[in-house]
């Protein structure tokens, strides 16, 4: 564990992107020669790179300092319904090597056997060592063995998972440590630690994958929960929605690929790397439609428990169709009901489909080199 002090340096430069010294003086409330010599530590740690100095202002010139994206690179391993994807991303976020690889359904063979299998040649795409990984994380669905016949696998062979421990099997072919994390939450995760937009303390996140899910922000940190089950949407009750009274029944890739099986079309198109889906418009528009209408009344019942000032909307969906959903879910809400609520920033996440395994890789950081005040007292 690194000093409080030093957490919150980097912390900050992290949400600030450059920090100069009297900056990081003033935000921390810390002397200016403790804000020195934590400068000097990091720097000397290579967490820090030196920016040009700031002249044309009275007093020695300011020196920006900024993060070292070499600074330490990790590992994220994203296990879903109907894909793998592994990356490696530096400090910074950058993916510096990223493997995939399409499935019918997740077992704990295939995924070993896919993560032995990539792991070599994103090493050398990445130019790093084995030794040069920090550490390594999982995000994975919870009881991966549930919700089967949504997607349609085997109940025998996905029973596996009921006794499957990944962190021990992971051991055997990463570097530690190594981290397990609901994929939704690893998604929310990496918006918040790498995202282009930092400026909202609390926030909630949706992610519409083969399911939906997401995650919660308190406090300028990632709120998993007592069972790190948090941001859990799927089963939140939307009303008046033919098809069925959950999130999940109307917001997620799965019902998209049944719609699109019964017009005729293969749901195969939607993984074949289509900008915006458009041979599938017929399909396509209605889902986003019904989608937006189910996230519009998801945000109103959030925001009735948590005042969040941002919400954010992302998935493994083509960048256009991404901005279509959340344009519309803008439109959707602001003709609900908004009584007792206060409207939020609704804004497009920045990842898609990257984004589990990205958040899979800033577990590390955010536990290790970032303040999580939602722990404190725990």
């Amino acid at each position: 564990m690194r000093g409080m002090n030093e957490r919150l340096v980097l912390h900050l430069l992290r949400r600030s992107d450059t920090l100069t010294k009297a900056e990081a003086t003033r935000a921390t409330g810390l002397s200016a020669n403790a804000v020195s010599m934590i400068f000097r530590k990091l720097e000397e740690e290579g967490f820090l790179l030196r920016g040009e100095p700031l002249r044309g202002r009275v007093g020695q010139p300011s020196i920006p300092m900024r993060l070292n994206p070499a600074a330490r690179h990790y590992l994220g391993f994203k296990i879903g319904r109907h894909s793998y994807d592994a990356v490696i991303a530096d400090f910074t976020g950058t993916v510096r090597a990223r493997q995939t690889e399409r499935h019918a359904y997740p077992t704990p063979a295939s995924a070993e056997a896919f993560i032995r299998a990539a792991f070599p040649p994103l090493l050398r795409k990445a130019r790093l060592r084995r030794s040069d990984i920090a550490a390594a994380s999982v995000a994975m669905p919870g009881e991966l063995w549930h919700w089967l016949d949504d997607f349609g696998a085997p109940h025998a062979e996905m029973a596996a998972w009921r006794d499957f421990d990944a962190t021990a099997a992971f051991a055997q072919v990463l570097p530690g440590p190594i981290s397990v994390e609901n994929d939704a939450t690893a998604a929310c995760r990496a918006e918040l630690i790498f995202g282009p937009d930092r400026r909202h303390r609390d926030s909630v996140y949706f992610f519409v994958g083969a399911f939906i899910g997401g995650g919660i922000v308190l406090n300028g940190s990632v709120f998993t929960g007592a069972r790190g089950t948090s941001g859990g949407f799927g089963p939140m009750r939307i009303p008046d929605e033919p098809g069925g009274t959950r999130l999940v029944d109307h917001a997620s890739l799965a019902v998209l690929e049944r719609l699109v099986r019964e017009g005729g079309h293969d749901p195969a198109a939607l993984y074949g790397g289509q900008p915006g889906w458009d041979a599938l418009e017929p399909v396509v528009g209605p889902w986003i439609a019904r989608s937006a209408r189910s996230l519009a009344h998801a945000v109103v019942s959030t925001l009735a428990v948590i005042d969040v000032e941002g919400v954010v909307i992302d998935g493994a969906l083509p960048p256009s169709v991404r901005s279509r959903l959340v344009t519309e879910v803008r439109e959707q809400f602001d003709l609900l009901d908004q009584q007792g609520v206060i409207r939020p920033k609704i804004d497009e996440g920045s990842f898609g489909s990257v984004a589990r395994a990205l958040g899979a890789a800033a577990y590390h950081i955010s536990t290790d080199y970032m303040v999580d005040q939602n722990r404190f007292g725990r």
